[in-house]
């Protein structure tokens, strides 16, 4: 067997549900959505056909999130997405006017312009499928997909409604089958939310194994011997790995080479100058052309560099490489078992938020390949591999997030939600119950009443809150706890509106094919 150290690489991707709209323009959630397609997700795919095409050996974890899925998926967004490129490439053909003779911006708009073109054209080409080519590599060994809760709801909070828990699995497995043909061996924690309450879940639908944070290895019961080093096992036997919080922000250097991702021109620009960027009402939004470099302060003008942003990324690829070698080699000096670096970060760290990023993954992928002490495996290719025994430890609770517990999803922005999933919780069960031969209207009214709930209890809303996006936050989940309430409030009238429900199905569209009946009791 090979004694090359293993780095596991898996990248967390979720976004909130968007409401299904036909506005002309694009709201600020398919603005997120849109910015992630472009800057992570199309660069990502062109990375892994580049280095499929070289042979370079590679392996990289991703957790897609139903919802996630679900907005990949959806037909009206893409359109709208390839409306947007149009005005992008329309929005550069101005700036490129407006920039003749100033040298190196003037080349900066042109790579822009360039740049949206290749990604309406690559996303053509792909027929708009981006889950079809992730699976691609999924089915040839070299990416792993796993599952995850069906809306990201933040799991040790709703462990007080087994039938909850069940739910946000069921619906989340269900999708995963629906989209990739098969059943997962990793499901992710949404946030990396554990606590011991979820151990039975897992086991009950056959799950191998998940993911924590660091600290929930070291001040497990018993604390792991390995620490995060090498995976565990529960008392039900799924296997856990923790993250490496070695590697934790120590993937990118500071560079005032990276380009500013805060600096957009649809906002620094005067207003006349926006064209297509501009609302009917005035209101600007971003255009994707940024001009300056990482920490520029707004009165300084460094332009941004692509070239040299790519040298600085390779390079920081190669300094992260050989730390996490000299990391590991210490590790197996105390092992008798070949240690193992797992590395989770979130996927728009890699495009949206670091612009870098993808050059950044390719260069690791790349440099990886010449050394003869390190290799990449995916997590379940490297726990099926090993031959020797795990260690059975029940780890503590924990999550990511502020100070690794539960603070980002309950302090005093946010917990007066609780109550009210609580119960939304009980009355769903209860409904399912109560209904659970119905079909045709009712049918659809309970199906509805399930997404609504699903859609409340994702851990997007309180973490907002605790961010400060407190309107908008509270807004969504007042809406869909509405909803629900009136679905259950007119199934015990016995009277359901069938235009309301209708234009309800179509703007929250998704979980086409759930069953209210996962909400029931387990017999």
């Amino acid at each position: 067997m090979e004694r090359r150290n293993v780095i596991s690489i898996v990248l967390n991707a979720h976004l909130p549900f968007i409401q299904h709209d036909e506005g002309a323009l694009w709201s600020r959630e398919e603005q997120v959505f849109f910015d992630a397609l472009s800057e992570t997700w199309l660069p990502l795919l062109d990375l892994l056909a580049r280095l499929d095409r070289d042979n370079v050996p590679f392996r990289l974890g991703i957790s897609l999130s139903p919802v996630l899925c679900h907005l990949f998926s959806d037909e009206g967004l893409i359109k709208k997405y390839l409306d947007y490129t149009d005005r992008q490439i329309e929005f550069g053909w101005q700036e490129e006017d407006r920039t003749k003779g100033e040298g190196d911006l003037h080349s900066l708009v042109k790579f822009y312009v360039d740049l949206a073109g290749e990604r309406r054209l690559a996303l053509m080409k792909r027929g708009g499928d981006i889950l079809k080519q992730l699976d691609h590599y999924q089915k040839k060994g070299k990416v792993e997909i796993l599952a995850t809760a069906a809306t990201g709801a933040f799991l040790p909070f709703l462990c007080s409604s087994p039938e909850a828990v069940q739910a946000q699995l069921e619906a989340g497995l269900a999708s995963y089958r629906r989209n990739f043909g098969k059943y997962p061996l990793g499901f992710w924690l949404p946030e990396c939310g554990w606590t011991a309450a979820l151990d039975e879940h897992l086991r009950a639908n056959n799950l191998g194994y998940t993911i924590v944070e660091s600290h929930a290895l070291v001040f497990g019961n018993p604390p792991a011997e390995k620490g995060t080093f090498y995976p565990v096992k529960t008392p039900s036997g799924i296997f856990v790995l923790g993250r490496d919080f070695g590697a934790a922000g120590k993937f990118r250097a500071s560079s005032l080479l990276y380009r500013d991702n805060s600096r957009d021109a649809g906002y620094d620009l005067p207003a006349g100058m926006l064209g297509p960027f501009l609302s009917a009402n005035g209101e600007r939004s971003g255009t994707g052309y940024r001009y300056y470099g990482g920490s520029a302060g707004k009165d300084q003008r460094q332009l941004y560099d692509p070239g040299a942003a790519r040298r600085q990324a390779a390079g920081d690829a190669r300094r992260f490489l050989d730390e996490s070698a000299a990391r590991l080699g210490a590790a197996a000096a105390m092992m008798k078992e070949r240690p193992v670096s797992l590395c989770v970060f979130n996927a728009d760290d890699f495009g949206r938020f670091w612009y870098e990023g993808p050059v950044f993954i390719e260069a690791l992928f790349r440099e990886g390949a010449r050394r003869d002490d390190l290799q990449f495996m995916n997590p379940a290719e490297f726990l099926y591999r090993e031959e020797s025994s795990f260690q059975t430890v029940t780890p503590g609770f924990s999550s990511g997030g502020i100070n690794g517990y539960a603070q980002t999803w309950l302090d005093a922005s946010n917990d007066w939600i609780y109550r009210h999933l609580f119960r939304a919780a009980g009355r769903m069960t209860e409904m399912a119950e109560r209904f659970s031969d119905d079909s045709g209207l009712r049918e659809r009214a309970l199906n509805q009443a399930a997404r609504e709930l699903l859609l409340a209890q994702a851990a997007d809303w309180p973490k907002m809150m605790y961010e400060g996006d407190s309107a908008f936050a509270r807004g969504r989940i007042e809406e869909h706890l509405r909803n629900f309430t009136t679905i259950y409030e007119t199934l015990g009238s016995n009277y359901i509106s069938t235009e309301w429900l209708t234009g309800l199905e179509k703007r929250h569209n998704i979980f086409p094919t759930i069953n209210y009946r996962i909400f029931r009791k387990k017999r």
